[in-house]
């Protein structure tokens, strides 16, 4: 198995880190040696053997700062393989995908530079490097690649790697033989923004739509917290797996394609990243945050139907905030108190009591409120708001204890005469 992004990844790195080493070198530092004894037991040789490995080892700060650093150790976290590499080049394996990456990248140079001090770059050795790691971290496993239009979304930079094989690709800038389809929309004067999914499969693993789907409803319920700006997922997406042909499948529901796109730019792609593995790794698979969270994506996914929406809104809402049901009431204040300020609390309290009625109607049939839109995307943002809170870690998740505590601490404070 040849995998093309990661050789050419790490053939890069490679280049740059030699142009760095050999620079290092001519400037003074010195590559460390060992002493080893050779020849008959009774007629001893000693000579000097340079630790390559360890010298590059500790360089490992100005590597990373290499700009074909990153890109080199996204590739290589995303492959399932590389514990191996590194057992069978006698090092130890960490414990997180990013750490393994790190320690297999300087594994890999001192394997390219062996006992070379002047770190001159051999392109046979660099092709052998390269062979012995796909060999070790590709053995029964074949590489599989989905890519799905993301709408709504347009990026600075040629790609945004958010780790562990899922990275934002510019379309102008995608890997050459992707489909036109997924690049371009009919009539369209800008690409699309492709959302990839690459990951090493095994044999009996996951198929490659299925293991998608999971990872891209992720990404969008990510990016929906985000920002307030519709974004979704064009109905269908892209897949192949080793040298195959691409093969596309439906993705299902995801919203209606969006009038404008949100700008992402450089300065803005590690926050952007940070939050979608954020949310990624904080998001719930059972309770009622869990809950709210579908229902909240579901409001995303009916946004061109308000009084839907506001349905979805309201529930979710209400599992956070009113478990004892609606006939208690308590809803708004609760709202109110953790969304607004004090001044604007009678505002938002007024604004939840007319989207309850504005439900009751349209449940009635009865004509629709004229500001039902302008009161979903309220109370949705509303939404959003508490949801990104309690994912960052800003708020507690237990919403309803939070608002009554902190509504009967204004009742008791003294009123000033």
């Amino acid at each position: 198995m040849r995998t093309r992004p990661l050789r050419a990844a790490l053939q890069a790195f490679a280049e740059e880190a030699a142009w760095r080493l050999a620079a290092d070198t001519a400037e003074g530092a010195e590559v460390p040696f060992e002493v080893v004894e050779e020849g008959r037991r009774d007629a001893p040789l000693y000579c000097y053997r340079p630790l390559v490995g360890a010298f590059v080892a500790h360089r490992a700060g100005v590597l990373a700062a290499l700009p074909s650093y990153l890109p080199a150790a996204h590739q290589l976290a995303a492959c399932g393989g590389v514990t191996a590499y590194l057992e069978a080049r006698g090092e130890r394996a960490p414990g997180t995908p990013r750490d393994r990456a790190d320690a297999a990248l300087l594994a890999f140079l001192a394997r390219v530079f062996g006992e070379e001090t002047s770190f001159e770059l051999r392109r046979e050795r660099v092709e052998a490097a390269l062979d012995e790691l796909e060999h070790l971290i590709g053995e029964g496993r074949a590489e599989a690649v989905v890519v799905a239009p993301l709408l709504g979304l347009a990026l600075q930079s040629d790609e945004v790697a958010l780790g562990d094989g899922l990275t934002l690709v510019r379309g102008d800038a995608a890997e050459p033989g992707t489909p036109d389809d997924a690049v371009w929309a009919p009539g369209a004067a800008e690409p699309h923004v492709l959302a990839v999914v690459q990951w090493e499969a095994a044999a009996g693993d996951a198929a490659p739509a299925e293991h998608a789907r999971v990872r891209l409803h992720r990404l969008l319920t990510a990016l929906r917290l985000y920002d307030d700006a519709p974004i979704g997922f064009g109905p269908l997406a892209w897949t192949r797996t080793g040298g195959g042909v691409w093969q596309s499948f439906a993705l299902g529901t995801t919203g209606e394609p969006p009038a404008t796109r949100v700008p992402v730019s450089a300065e803005q792609e590690d926050e952007l990243r940070a939050f979608c593995s954020l949310v990624t790794r904080r998001t719930p698979r059972s309770g009622a945050l869990a809950w709210a969270l579908q229902r909240f994506v579901m409001a995303c996914e009916r946004r061109a139907t308000p009084e839907q929406a506001l349905t979805d809104v309201l529930l979710a809402l209400r599992a956070l905030l009113e478990p004892e049901g609606p006939p208690s009431g308590r809803l708004g204040r609760r709202l109110a108190v953790l969304c607004a300020q004090p001044g604007g609390r009678d505002v938002l309290l007024e604004r939840c009591a007319r989207a309850i009625a504005a439900e009751r109607g349209a449940i009635a049939g009865v004509a629709a409120d004229p500001a039902l839109g302008a009161l979903t995307d309220d109370l949705a943002n509303h939404l959003r708001a508490l949801l990104r809170d309690v994912l960052c870690g800003h708020l507690a998740a237990d919403l309803r204890r939070l608002a009554d505590r902190l509504l009967d601490e204004e009742h008791e404070q003294p009123t000033l005469v």
